[in-house]
């Protein structure tokens, strides 16, 4: 294995533990909403949440927004891009994909959990945008440094489907 191999799969082991920690933490702090019992309810509840995690998704747009206005890369035809630029650009689009994912499990989640552990939902999502930005920030120093916060969050999108099917098969 190359050093490189190494701090990639140092970080995403570190970034799953991390997410898992971090949901188990907050779903056990935040309690379950006091609502009734409908697919439609559920839903009402996780809508807010989803907004909130896309909030990184719009501050790395509103980033490169401004680095576009205020650089010679105005343009993006002329390819006059900076590798800060390049990076944000890069961390938006995953975030992205990243965030589809995300939304399909929430809303297929808030439906599918027993009611007494819709508390997950805040916590995906809390989680959602702390590894973003760890994402972010990871890419930004090194790309290998990326690691945590992408495996984080695509090992929560595959444990969030696999719940929702389990939910949903028993």
């Amino acid at each position: 294995m190359t050093r490189d191999q190494k701090i990639v799969i140092t970080g995403a082991l570190s970034g799953i533990v991390a997410m898992v920690v971090l949901v188990a933490l907050l779903s056990t702090v935040i309690a379950p909403p006091e609502i009734a019992d409908s697919p439609g309810d559920r839903i009402a509840y996780a809508a807010p949440w989803a907004v909130v995690a896309a909030l990184p998704l719009f501050a790395m747009l509103v980033a490169i927004g401004n680095e576009r206005f205020l650089s010679e890369a105005i343009d993006p035809t002329l390819g006059k891009e900076d590798q800060k630029m390049v990076v944000n650009g890069r961390v938006a689009d995953n975030t992205l994909q990243q965030f589809v994912l995300f939304l399909v499990g929430l809303v297929a989640l808030a439906c599918s959990v027993p009611r007494d552990r819709l508390s997950i939902i805040p916590a995906v999502a809390i989680t959602f945008v702390v590894m973003r930005i760890v994402f972010w920030i990871g890419y930004r120093i090194h790309p290998l440094y990326r690691a945590p916060g992408f495996s984080s969050v695509a090992y929560m999108n595959l444990f969030i489907f696999i719940a929702v099917f389990w939910f949903w098969l028993r």
